[in-house]
Protein backbone atom coordinates (compact mmCIF):
# COMPACT_ATOMS: atom_id res chain seq x y z
CA UNK A 1 0.00 0.00 0.00
CA UNK A 2 2.94 2.32 0.86
CA UNK A 3 5.74 1.08 -1.21
CA UNK A 4 6.94 3.82 -3.26
CA UNK A 5 4.12 6.55 -1.46
CA UNK A 6 4.81 9.74 0.13
CA UNK A 7 3.71 10.09 3.79
CA UNK A 8 3.19 13.33 5.60
CA UNK A 9 2.85 12.80 9.90
CA UNK A 10 2.02 16.35 11.80
CA UNK A 11 3.00 16.17 15.29
CA UNK A 12 5.11 13.47 13.77
CA UNK A 13 8.09 13.11 16.88
CA UNK A 14 5.46 12.29 19.37
CA UNK A 15 4.70 8.47 20.74
CA UNK A 16 2.69 7.38 17.93
CA UNK A 17 4.68 9.23 14.88
CA UNK A 18 7.45 7.61 16.05
CA UNK A 19 5.98 3.80 16.11
CA UNK A 20 4.31 4.80 12.98
CA UNK A 21 7.31 5.73 10.79
CA UNK A 22 9.47 2.42 12.44
CA UNK A 23 6.12 0.25 11.55
CA UNK A 24 6.26 2.00 7.66
CA UNK A 25 10.27 1.33 7.39
CA UNK A 26 9.89 -2.52 8.19
CA UNK A 27 6.85 -3.23 6.49
CA UNK A 28 6.93 -0.63 3.61
CA UNK A 29 9.67 1.03 0.89
CA UNK A 30 8.01 4.42 0.83
CA UNK A 31 9.67 7.11 -1.15
CA UNK A 32 9.48 9.97 1.55
CA UNK A 33 7.85 9.99 5.39
CA UNK A 34 7.91 13.63 6.10
CA UNK A 35 8.12 14.50 9.79
CA UNK A 36 5.85 17.52 10.24
CA UNK A 37 6.44 19.11 14.02
CA UNK A 38 7.30 22.58 15.48
CA UNK A 39 10.09 21.49 17.77
CA UNK A 40 13.49 21.41 16.33
CA UNK A 41 15.30 19.38 19.39
CA UNK A 42 12.63 16.41 19.37
CA UNK A 43 13.50 16.30 15.24
CA UNK A 44 17.13 16.27 16.10
CA UNK A 45 16.68 13.43 18.49
CA UNK A 46 14.50 11.67 16.36
CA UNK A 47 16.65 11.89 13.55
CA UNK A 48 19.32 10.30 15.20
CA UNK A 49 17.36 6.96 15.30
CA UNK A 50 15.23 6.90 11.62
CA UNK A 51 17.85 8.22 9.28
CA UNK A 52 16.73 6.36 6.57
CA UNK A 53 17.50 8.01 2.98
CA UNK A 54 13.56 8.69 3.08
CA UNK A 55 12.88 10.44 6.05
CA UNK A 56 12.59 14.42 5.77
CA UNK A 57 12.15 16.63 8.42
CA UNK A 58 9.96 19.82 8.30
CA UNK A 59 10.00 22.47 11.21
CA UNK A 60 6.63 23.69 10.88
CA UNK A 61 3.25 24.28 12.49
CA UNK A 62 -0.08 23.27 11.72
CA UNK A 63 -1.18 26.52 12.53
CA UNK A 64 0.87 27.78 9.65
CA UNK A 65 -1.18 26.95 6.80
CA UNK A 66 1.39 28.27 3.81
CA UNK A 67 4.15 26.19 5.53
CA UNK A 68 1.75 22.87 5.55
CA UNK A 69 0.77 24.12 1.48
CA UNK A 70 4.23 23.73 0.91
CA UNK A 71 5.25 20.56 3.20
CA UNK A 72 2.15 18.58 1.66
CA UNK A 73 3.32 19.36 -2.41
CA UNK A 74 3.51 15.64 -3.73
CA UNK A 75 2.36 13.60 -0.88
CA UNK A 76 0.09 10.78 -0.71
CA UNK A 77 -1.35 9.97 2.62
CA UNK A 78 -1.37 12.41 5.65
CA UNK A 79 -1.73 11.51 9.44
CA UNK A 80 -2.32 14.35 11.16
CA UNK A 81 -1.50 13.36 15.16
CA UNK A 82 -0.42 16.75 16.17
CA UNK A 83 -2.59 18.50 19.06
CA UNK A 84 -2.59 20.42 22.30
CA UNK A 85 -3.72 17.03 24.36
CA UNK A 86 -3.03 18.10 28.57
CA UNK A 87 -6.33 18.18 29.21
CA UNK A 88 -5.99 20.83 32.85
CA UNK A 89 -3.91 22.70 30.66
CA UNK A 90 -5.87 23.23 27.69
CA UNK A 91 -8.49 24.62 30.54
CA UNK A 92 -6.28 27.32 31.28
CA UNK A 93 -5.55 27.68 27.66
CA UNK A 94 -8.43 27.49 26.01
CA UNK A 95 -7.85 29.59 23.23
CA UNK A 96 -4.44 27.85 22.28
CA UNK A 97 -5.72 25.07 22.48
CA UNK A 98 -8.65 25.68 19.64
CA UNK A 99 -6.27 27.09 17.46
CA UNK A 100 -4.31 24.23 17.42
CA UNK A 101 -6.91 21.68 17.52
CA UNK A 102 -9.33 23.27 15.13
CA UNK A 103 -8.17 26.14 13.63
CA UNK A 104 -4.95 23.59 12.51
CA UNK A 105 -7.13 20.84 11.62
CA UNK A 106 -9.08 23.40 9.16
CA UNK A 107 -5.55 24.23 7.92
CA UNK A 108 -4.64 20.30 7.18
CA UNK A 109 -8.05 20.24 4.93
CA UNK A 110 -7.10 23.17 2.79
CA UNK A 111 -3.88 21.94 2.41
CA UNK A 112 -4.61 18.73 1.40
CA UNK A 113 -7.22 19.97 -1.09
CA UNK A 114 -4.44 22.70 -2.19
CA UNK A 115 -2.07 19.64 -3.32
CA UNK A 116 -4.99 16.77 -3.88
CA UNK A 117 -3.70 14.40 -1.28
CA UNK A 118 -5.63 11.27 -1.23
CA UNK A 119 -6.29 10.13 1.86
CA UNK A 120 -6.00 11.78 5.20
CA UNK A 121 -6.47 10.24 8.30
CA UNK A 122 -6.75 12.67 11.74
CA UNK A 123 -6.32 11.02 14.74
CA UNK A 124 -8.85 11.38 17.36
CA UNK A 125 -9.75 10.80 21.10
CA UNK A 126 -11.96 8.83 23.01
CA UNK A 127 -12.52 12.68 24.86
CA UNK A 128 -14.32 14.35 21.89
CA UNK A 129 -17.29 11.33 22.29
CA UNK A 130 -19.71 13.94 24.60
CA UNK A 131 -17.03 15.51 25.71
CA UNK A 132 -16.69 17.00 29.25
CA UNK A 133 -13.27 19.34 28.48
CA UNK A 134 -12.37 22.03 26.06
CA UNK A 135 -9.80 19.40 24.94
CA UNK A 136 -12.94 16.68 23.89
CA UNK A 137 -15.13 19.61 22.69
CA UNK A 138 -11.81 20.92 20.13
CA UNK A 139 -11.28 17.41 19.19
CA UNK A 140 -15.06 16.66 18.62
CA UNK A 141 -15.23 20.21 16.15
CA UNK A 142 -11.95 18.74 14.67
CA UNK A 143 -13.89 15.33 13.91
CA UNK A 144 -16.72 17.58 12.63
CA UNK A 145 -14.54 19.22 10.10
CA UNK A 146 -12.73 16.44 8.74
CA UNK A 147 -15.97 14.69 8.20
CA UNK A 148 -17.35 17.67 6.50
CA UNK A 149 -14.53 18.02 3.98
CA UNK A 150 -15.17 15.68 1.88
CA UNK A 151 -18.10 17.35 0.63
CA UNK A 152 -15.38 20.37 -0.06
CA UNK A 153 -13.26 18.26 -2.05
CA UNK A 154 -15.67 19.22 -5.20
CA UNK A 155 -13.62 17.32 -8.25
CA UNK A 156 -10.37 17.01 -6.75
CA UNK A 157 -10.05 12.85 -5.22
CA UNK A 158 -9.41 13.36 -2.23
CA UNK A 159 -10.71 11.61 1.01
CA UNK A 160 -10.52 12.47 4.66
CA UNK A 161 -11.83 9.81 8.42
CA UNK A 162 -11.34 10.18 11.65
CA UNK A 163 -9.85 7.08 14.08
CA UNK A 164 -10.63 7.62 17.85
CA UNK A 165 -9.27 5.22 20.36
CA UNK A 166 -8.34 6.01 24.23
CA UNK A 167 -6.00 5.96 26.07
CA UNK A 168 -2.17 4.99 24.77
CA UNK A 169 0.06 2.99 27.07
CA UNK A 170 3.09 3.92 27.89
CA UNK A 171 2.69 7.22 25.61
CA UNK A 172 3.86 9.89 27.55
CA UNK A 173 1.24 12.21 29.45
CA UNK A 174 -0.13 8.39 30.00
CA UNK A 175 -0.91 7.33 33.64
CA UNK A 176 1.63 4.25 33.33
CA UNK A 177 4.70 6.11 32.91
CA UNK A 178 3.48 8.41 35.58
CA UNK A 179 2.70 5.66 38.28
CA UNK A 180 6.20 4.14 37.57
CA UNK A 181 7.93 7.39 38.17
CA UNK A 182 6.33 7.25 41.41
CA UNK A 183 7.18 3.64 42.59
CA UNK A 184 11.32 4.05 41.35
CA UNK A 185 11.31 6.78 43.30
CA UNK A 186 10.30 5.29 46.39
CA UNK A 187 6.60 6.53 46.72
CA UNK A 188 4.90 5.75 50.01
CA UNK A 189 1.42 5.68 48.01
CA UNK A 190 0.07 5.95 44.43
CA UNK A 191 -2.64 8.96 43.68
CA UNK A 192 -5.79 7.72 42.25
CA UNK A 193 -8.26 10.03 40.69
CA UNK A 194 -11.75 7.55 41.97
CA UNK A 195 -11.86 4.00 43.15
CA UNK A 196 -14.71 3.45 40.31
CA UNK A 197 -12.89 5.42 37.44
CA UNK A 198 -12.23 3.38 34.06
CA UNK A 199 -10.21 4.07 31.00
CA UNK A 200 -9.76 2.25 27.69
CA UNK A 201 -6.79 1.08 26.44
CA UNK A 202 -4.87 0.50 23.44
CA UNK A 203 -0.92 0.13 22.46
CA UNK A 204 1.34 2.23 20.49
CA UNK A 205 1.56 -0.82 17.85
CA UNK A 206 -2.30 -1.55 18.13
CA UNK A 207 -3.04 2.37 17.30
CA UNK A 208 -0.53 2.02 14.30
CA UNK A 209 -1.89 -1.06 13.10
CA UNK A 210 -5.30 0.34 13.00
CA UNK A 211 -4.44 3.21 11.45
CA UNK A 212 -2.81 1.32 8.65
CA UNK A 213 -5.41 -0.78 8.13
CA UNK A 214 -8.64 1.69 7.78
CA UNK A 215 -6.27 3.60 5.15
CA UNK A 216 -7.05 0.21 3.19
CA UNK A 217 -10.89 0.77 4.62
CA UNK A 218 -11.99 4.14 4.29
CA UNK A 219 -14.61 5.70 2.31
CA UNK A 220 -14.54 8.90 3.32
CA UNK A 221 -16.37 10.85 6.06
CA UNK A 222 -16.42 7.58 8.25
CA UNK A 223 -15.38 7.46 12.22
CA UNK A 224 -13.61 4.52 13.11
CA UNK A 225 -13.27 3.31 16.53
CA UNK A 226 -11.50 -0.06 17.87
CA UNK A 227 -13.28 -2.74 19.98
CA UNK A 228 -10.19 -2.64 22.96
CA UNK A 229 -10.46 -3.37 26.48
CA UNK A 230 -10.88 -1.31 29.60
CA UNK A 231 -9.61 -1.21 33.07
CA UNK A 232 -9.87 0.62 36.33
CA UNK A 233 -7.24 2.71 37.22
CA UNK A 234 -7.27 1.50 40.47
CA UNK A 235 -7.07 -1.96 38.81
CA UNK A 236 -3.91 -0.76 36.95
CA UNK A 237 -2.10 1.12 39.79
CA UNK A 238 -2.34 -2.81 41.85
CA UNK A 239 -0.91 -4.19 38.98
CA UNK A 240 1.85 -2.48 39.10
CA UNK A 241 3.01 -1.85 42.31
CA UNK A 242 0.96 -4.91 44.13
CA UNK A 243 1.79 -3.75 48.05
CA UNK A 244 1.67 0.25 47.39
CA UNK A 245 -1.79 2.02 49.16
CA UNK A 246 -3.57 4.18 47.38
CA UNK A 247 -4.62 7.36 47.97
CA UNK A 248 -8.15 8.73 46.37
CA UNK A 249 -7.68 12.67 45.47
CA UNK A 250 -10.18 13.22 43.38
CA UNK A 251 -11.27 13.87 39.51
CA UNK A 252 -9.25 16.61 37.68
CA UNK A 253 -10.65 19.69 36.02
CA UNK A 254 -12.22 18.57 33.05
CA UNK A 255 -12.04 14.73 33.87
CA UNK A 256 -14.77 12.08 33.16
CA UNK A 257 -15.23 8.67 35.39
CA UNK A 258 -15.93 7.02 32.03
CA UNK A 259 -14.81 7.73 28.59
CA UNK A 260 -17.30 6.53 25.86
CA UNK A 261 -16.49 6.44 22.20
CA UNK A 262 -19.45 6.03 20.70
CA UNK A 263 -22.19 8.42 22.25
CA UNK A 264 -26.02 7.05 22.71
CA UNK A 265 -27.20 9.49 20.83
CA UNK A 266 -24.93 8.45 17.69
CA UNK A 267 -26.31 4.86 18.13
CA UNK A 268 -28.74 5.68 14.88
CA UNK A 269 -25.24 6.41 12.90
CA UNK A 270 -22.87 3.56 14.62
CA UNK A 271 -22.36 0.58 12.51
CA UNK A 272 -20.31 -2.58 14.23
CA UNK A 273 -17.95 -4.91 12.28
CA UNK A 274 -16.02 -7.69 13.67
CA UNK A 275 -13.91 -5.67 15.45
CA UNK A 276 -14.71 -2.15 15.24
CA UNK A 277 -17.30 0.30 15.00
CA UNK A 278 -17.97 3.19 12.19
CA UNK A 279 -19.50 6.16 13.08
CA UNK A 280 -21.30 7.07 9.86
CA UNK A 281 -21.73 11.02 9.09
CA UNK A 282 -24.47 12.71 10.22
CA UNK A 283 -24.63 14.84 7.00
CA UNK A 284 -25.26 13.62 3.54
CA UNK A 285 -22.62 13.72 1.07
CA UNK A 286 -23.00 14.90 -2.92
CA UNK A 287 -22.41 11.29 -3.89
CA UNK A 288 -24.02 8.87 -1.38
CA UNK A 289 -21.71 6.14 0.31
CA UNK A 290 -22.71 2.99 1.74
CA UNK A 291 -21.04 2.22 5.03
CA UNK A 292 -22.07 -1.21 5.65
CA UNK A 293 -19.49 -2.79 3.08
CA UNK A 294 -15.92 -1.36 3.38
CA UNK A 295 -13.23 -1.17 0.75
CA UNK A 296 -11.59 -4.48 2.25
CA UNK A 297 -15.51 -5.97 2.03
CA UNK A 298 -16.03 -6.13 5.34
CA UNK A 299 -19.72 -6.37 6.38
CA UNK A 300 -21.41 -4.47 9.15
CA UNK A 301 -24.21 -4.03 11.07
CA UNK A 302 -26.53 -1.75 12.64
CA UNK A 303 -26.05 -0.86 16.19
CA UNK A 304 -29.65 -0.98 18.95
CA UNK A 305 -31.18 2.14 19.15
CA UNK A 306 -29.49 3.56 22.34
CA UNK A 307 -26.29 1.55 21.72
CA UNK A 308 -23.40 3.56 23.83
CA UNK A 309 -19.79 1.61 23.83
CA UNK A 310 -18.18 3.19 26.85
CA UNK A 311 -15.35 2.20 29.57
CA UNK A 312 -17.45 1.47 31.82
CA UNK A 313 -19.41 -1.14 30.57
CA UNK A 314 -17.50 -2.55 27.73
CA UNK A 315 -17.36 -6.47 27.52
CA UNK A 316 -13.58 -6.53 26.81
CA UNK A 317 -11.53 -5.90 30.36
CA UNK A 318 -7.79 -5.74 30.84
CA UNK A 319 -6.69 -8.58 33.72
CA UNK A 320 -3.03 -7.49 36.04
CA UNK A 321 -1.25 -10.29 33.60
CA UNK A 322 -2.52 -9.03 30.33
CA UNK A 323 -1.76 -5.60 31.88
CA UNK A 324 2.00 -6.47 32.53
CA UNK A 325 2.30 -8.29 29.09
CA UNK A 326 1.06 -5.68 26.67
CA UNK A 327 3.33 -3.15 28.77
CA UNK A 328 6.15 -5.08 28.22
CA UNK A 329 5.61 -5.49 24.36
CA UNK A 330 5.58 -1.87 24.77
CA UNK A 331 8.48 -1.80 26.28
CA UNK A 332 10.65 -4.38 23.90
CA UNK A 333 9.41 -2.55 20.86
CA UNK A 334 10.91 0.94 21.75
Amino acid sequence: MLNGKNILITGGTGSFGKQFVKTILQRYKPNKIIIYSRDELKQFEMAQKFNDSCMRYFIGDVRDLPRLTKAMNGVDYVVHAAALKHVPIAEYNPMECIKTNVMGAQNIIDATIENEVPYTIALSTDKAASPANLYGASKLVSDKLFVAANNLRGNHDVKYSVVRYGNVLGSRGSVVPFFKKLIDEGAKELPITDPEMTRFWITLQEGVDFVLKNFERMQGGEIFIPKIPSMKIIDMAKALAPDLPQKIIGIRPGEKLHEVMCPRDDSHLTLEFNDHFVIQPSISFSSPIDYYSNRLGEKGKSVPQGFEYNSKDNTIWLTHKELLEKLRSTSSEE
